[in-house]
Parts: C-alpha cells; sequence; structure tokens
C-alpha cells in the first residue's frame, strides 16, 4: 500500500469536461498522473462510486466548499479520483457544479487504486472492485499525507482535514 513519502504510480486517468455554453464535449482526455503532478501541490480524495449518497452529499461538496481555502493554502489544483468511465465523471462533475474547482477524474480500470494498493472490493454490493475512501496530499508527486477511512466511514478523508493539514505545513 503506498505510504507517506512515496511517489504515485504511473498511470492514465481519463477526464472529460463540457465546453459550458455549447454543450460540445471535450474528451475524454487522458491524464498521465505522473506529468500531471509535476511541480504542483494537489489535494487529492478518493471515493468508491460517483453518484453514491455520502459521495455526492459529503465528499464532493466539501471540497468545492474549501476550494478558496485550499487555494489560498498553497493547492494547485484539487482532484477527485473515482472508479468510473470518463463520462459518468463528467456528468457527474455537471451535477455537483465543481465547474474549475475539482478535476472530476476516472480511474475506470482501477489502475490507480490498485498501483496505489488502496482498492475495496464491493463485488458482493454489485459494485465490482472500487476505490476505498482516502484523502492525500501530494507535493510533486509525492504523498505526504495520506488520510485513508475505515469501512464504511467519512471521518477523515474530507476537506477540513486535508485543509488543516495543508495548513499545518505537510
Amino acid at each position: 500500500m503506498i505510504q507517506i513519502g512515496d511517489r504515485i504510480p504511473a498511470t492514465t486517468l481519463m477526464e472529460y469536461m463540457e465546453v459550458e455554453g455549447n454543450g460540445c464535449s471535450i474528451g475524454p482526455n487522458p491524464v498521465d498522473t505522473v506529468k500531471a503532478s509535476a511541480g504542483k501541490t494537489i489535494a487529492v480524495f478518493a471515493l468508491p462510486g460517483a453518484f453514491t449518497p455520502t459521495c455526492s452529499a459529503k465528499h464532493v461538496p466539501g471540497y468545492v466548499a474549501q476550494f478558496d481555502a485550499l487555494k489560498a493554502a498553497g493547492v494547485d489544483e484539487i482532484w477527485c479520483l473515482s472508479v468510473n468511465d470518463a463520462f459518468v465523471m463528467g456528468a457527474w462533475a455537471r451535477d455537483q457544479k465543481t465547474g474549475d474547482k475539482v478535476r472530476m477524474l476516472a480511474d475506470g480500470s482501477a489502475d490507480f487504486a490498485k498501483a496505489t494498493g488502496l482498492t475495496l472490493d464491493l463485488t458482493a454490493r454489485g459494485m465490482g472492485l472500487r476505490s476505498n475512501r482516502y484523502s492525500m496530499l501530494l507535493k510533486d508527486g509525492v504523498v505526504k499525507a495520506l488520510n485513508i477511512e475505515g469501512p464504511g466511514k467519512f471521518e477523515v478523508s474530507d476537506a477540513d482535514t486535508l485543509l488543516a493539514q495543508v495548513k499545518a505545513g505537510v
């Protein structure tokens, strides 16, 4: 499992965006995790699935609400990762009104989740292999903070917790 001090794995996530106003799509576009994180401070949060109750009611809205505070504390980007396809993540971004605040990145085949060791097997619930719920702070692709939730929990991966860690200079 990935640890504080480790580099994030070299994988490709996918991103789908809509051009505001005319409804045209851009993507899905590949996002190389190593290149996209180089030289940046990134708040990453991952969750089991788009449009699921806790993820939609608390996790994503918390990061959207804390966008300005995270930016002021030195975070360059916020990434939301989920084991869904890029089209679902794009629709969820629209539904959650993430705009340019949170990059909604698809880990469709769970490659990033598997490479980090942060998978969650929800096969018995009809959802297959998913990402565990967690947050991490990356600086130039290196994990500086890692907050992994216990099964069914939402206590340490929220935006307020990661913001406090950023402000503490983690």
